[in-house]
């Protein structure tokens, strides 16, 4: 998009590892990742159009060395000590956490579905499941662990604060169990040091972890993003979840926008980098808006909710607004949703 287009004709060199565009005396080339390669004689669909640049089609060949980051139920292991940190400051909310069991729990919705299963009254519309010490169990964005001693025990539905910044964590669930959401500490074995991670890049990163592996396990593709305080904030629809994204770091325009949050996506280092990305649709819901097509997916059993922090929603929101900014104006909407690539 950073082309001179007023100076035509404009000179496009294609290389299996390089793209090159010259206009007049300006000249600008993107050397490819190691591990991404084109077929120059694949180019297809090259055109100009207003407010975009340039738009062209090519096969892609890129390597499968990359990996998604780990979901939380494959890097909490029994028998191992765990440090939890607050994500947004750093400070330790749980030292030395160590596990006898780490144990999924059913979906959010799994007593509804208990109705279709029995001929009689549901046995369990009373039942809650609590960790014992040493228990840790996760949940769809959360984790629930025993409170352990008495300083922590609370009443039920109080929120949990980090003492430092005062952000919010989680919530007590009952004197005993302290809900956690994944999107607000960062865990590390105990022999790790700690190291930051931009709060954007962990926001939606933990969110896509999310969003793949429902996708992937439930064949869920929609999913309404809700707030701790029972709200509709995001519809969001999955396209794909094998997107790789590679973007010139020295004219990124979403790495312009990111800077809003004081970071941009990923410190790597060179020219430009690639990340792992999930492209997905989405609808905001805040303030009464999409109420009605929020009400029919809230009665569609082929989408499943997702419960986070009410500000981290909001920060979802704004996350997902900067993206799509940094699209192409012709690439930002489909079928009236609007469109955005969250990185992992």
């Amino acid at each position: 998009r950073e082309a001179n287009l007023g100076s035509l004709p404009v000179d496009i060199s294609i290389t299996s590892t390089s793209l090159e565009v010259g206009s007049g005396e300006a000249c600008t080339t993107v050397m490819l990742p190691a591990e991404v390669r084109v077929a120059p004689s694949s180019c297809r669909g090259l055109r100009c159009l207003p407010g975009d640049g340039l738009h062209l089609r090519l096969q892609v060949q890129a390597g499968s060395d990359t990996k998604l980051v780990s979901t939380l139920s494959e890097s909490l292991k029994p028998q191992k000590s765990y440090v939890f940190y607050c994500q947004a400051c750093g400070d330790i909310i749980i030292k030395e956490g160590k596990f006898l069991r780490v144990l999924p729990l059913p979906s959010e919705n799994w007593s509804a579905l208990v109705e279709e299963w029995c001929c009689h009254p549901n046995p369990f519309v009373k039942s809650k499941l609590h960790p014992q010490k040493h228990d840790c169990f996760l949940g769809d964005t959360f984790f629930l662990l025993n409170s352990g001693n008495e300083l922590c025990k609370s009443k039920e539905n109080t929120r949990v604060i980090c003492k430092r910044c005062k952000t919010m964590l989680g919530e007590t669930v009952s004197s005993e169990t302290i809900k956690y959401y994944v999107t607000e500490l960062i865990i590390r074995p105990s022999e790790e040091s700690f190291s930051t991670v931009s709060r954007s890049q962990f926001v939606q990163s933990m969110i896509a972890q999310c969003l793949v592996e429902f996708s992937s396990a439930k064949s869920t593709f929609r999913f309404s993003i809700k707030g701790d305080d029972g709200k509709v904030y995001i519809l969001v629809w999955l396209l794909n979840s094998d997107t790789l994204l590679v973007e010139s770091l020295g004219s990124s325009s979403s790495h312009s926008v990111f800077t809003l949050f004081g970071d941009s996506l990923r410190p790597d280092s060179g020219p430009v980098a690639t990340w792992n990305a999930v492209k997905v649709l989405y609808q905001p819901c805040i303030k009464s808006r999409n109420k009605d097509l929020a009400d029919a997916w809230e009665n569609d059993i082929g989408v499943h909710p997702l419960t986070f922090p009410s500000e981290t929603c909001l920060e979802l929101l704004l996350i997902l607004g900067l993206s799509t900014a940094s699209l192409p104006p012709s690439l930002r909407c489909m079928n009236s949703f609007q469109v955005r690539k969250c990185c992992f």
